[in-house]
């Protein structure tokens, strides 16, 4: 006989933990099932689904991007009608800075001047006019289009195209963002910087200080004191674009009160409490987030009637 659960949850970075065991306790608050899945059992879990004795209704995969068997697995279980949360395609697609930049371009978002570069294995040679690298000014931004979150390979004051050259040596086969650095507005002394979650159809929008690292809780007040509502609009904008999930993205208000975004497209979000780390996301937010998920499972199973 089948065994089914409401939904699978995959993960490996041992700081996921917490958020994991936060994710049970929220969903079976709600009578809702969940089984989790690791480097201890993917292989199992995989022939189970395979010889169609497990089954899980929706799947949360936090592992595919560190290890060949869980996307190996998540292909299986949409095979098996399994709904996964940011599909693979659609993850790959997002997470393009070059593609991103041009789409958000298209759909009416602010970004930064930026100079889309092909990868070494298409071509060494490389020309960057003057007048394009005097636009980017100095210093400026140098991102892999392909490597996604905390700030990986991204050289934040670069000053020459001699720069350029050495850094893209680093991975040949991607491309590179040039991007000209953004400087936020002071509201009362705090960087105008913000991350904002996708999460299920809910936007949460936080304070996030670029230098720092560190979060702080936008409230409602702040939010119609200074005029974010903006914050909103921009980031139900990238989803209809992306059509992912769950994803944060970073808004910069500059003293021009221009809107901007800085980073596009962060689909494995960094979800850490900050009760226990001081970079990490605010604990209610975490648990805003978990709640959004769940919501989103209710109502799917009645949608789906599963």
């Amino acid at each position: 006989m089948i065994e089914k659960f409401d939904i699978g949850l995959a993960y490996v970075w041992e700081f996921d933990e917490e958020f994991i065991h936060k994710f049970e306790e929220i969903f079976h608050a709600d009578n809702l099932t969940t089984f989790i899945v690791g480097y201890h059992n993917v292989e199992e879990v995989r022939e189970r689904i395979k010889e169609r004795e497990l089954h899980f209704n929706f799947y949360f995969d936090r592992a595919w991007d560190v290890e060949d068997s869980f996307e190996t697995l998540g292909h299986l279980l949409v095979r098996r009608k399994t709904l996964l949360f940011n599909p693979y395609k659609k993850v790959l697609h997002a997470i393009d800075k070059a593609t991103m930049h041009l789409e958000l371009i298209t759909a009416g978002i602010n970004v930064p001047y930026s100079i889309i570069i092909p990868p070494v294995s298409e071509t060494e040679e490389l020309y960057i006019s003057l007048n394009n690298l005097a636009i980017l000014g100095r210093p400026f931004i140098i991102k892999p289009c392909n490597i996604t979150g905390g700030g990986i390979g991204v050289v934040t004051g670069a000053e020459t195209l001699s720069d350029v050259l050495y850094e893209r040596k680093f991975n040949h086969k991607d491309k590179y963002l040039l991007q000209e650095k953004i400087y936020p507005v002071l509201l009362e002394g705090r960087r105008a910087w913000f991350r904002v979650f996708y999460a299920f159809g809910k936007i949460i929008p936080t304070w996030w200080d670029d230098l720092t690292h560190r979060y702080e809780i936008l409230t409602h007040e702040e939010i119609t004191k200074f005029n974010l509502r903006k914050l909103f609009q921009i980031t139900r904008t990238i989803n209809k674009t992306v059509e992912l999930d769950f994803f944060s993205t970073e808004i910069v208000l500059t003293a021009q009160q221009k809107f901007i975004v800085i980073d596009y497209v962060n689909d494995q979000c960094d979800l850490r409490f900050q009760s226990a780390h001081p970079d990490g996301v605010p604990d209610a937010i975490i648990s805003a987030i978990i709640h959004a998920a769940k919501n989103e499972v209710i109502k799917l199973k009645k949608k789906l009637k599963i």
